[in-house]
């Protein structure tokens, strides 16, 4: 998959989630975008890496950096531009397979791939903690 292609339908799931979730209209824009750069940043990295720990903390950081600027933007809480961004990110088809694997009784896969989206889950909120930490630091200065 192209980097692009990512860029495309990250952004169109980002804003479909959006609707579904009911964001208002003048947020899905800027919603869709920080969604589409948070995956794209998350695609360079992983080619880059192995580690599953540096894509998702890299995207997580992009997305709270964009989604607070965006936010300020358009006159919005940030919760409404970080929940349908992270759509790309949450790691579902791990938790799938966890899930399915506890129901065939094979524990110790199901408990890699537990221990996989904790990592995962952590990065993300690693990411998004720093990143309000850095907005909130450099926003008191460019106020």
């Amino acid at each position: 998959m192209t980097i692009l292609t990512g860029f495309i339908f990250s952004f169109l799931s980002t804003v479909g989630f959006g609707i579904i979730t009911n964001v208002p209209r003048r947020v899905l824009l800027y919603a869709g975008m920080t969604g589409a750069f948070g995956w794209t940043v998350y695609l360079l990295a992983e080619s880059v890496t192995s580690n599953l720990i540096l894509p998702n903390f890299l995207a997580a950081l992009t997305i709270g950096l964009l989604g607070n600027v965006a936010a300020i933007r358009v006159k919005a809480p940030v919760n409404m531009i970080y929940v349908p961004s992270l759509v790309s990110l949450v790691p579902g088809g791990i938790i799938y397979t966890s899930l399915k694997e506890f129901a065939l009784g094979n524990y110790m896969h199901a408990g890699q791939n537990l221990v996989k989206t904790l990592v995962i889950a952590l990065a993300i909120d690693i990411g998004f903690a720093i990143a309000e930490s850095l907005f909130k630091r450099v926003y008191q200065f460019v106020k």
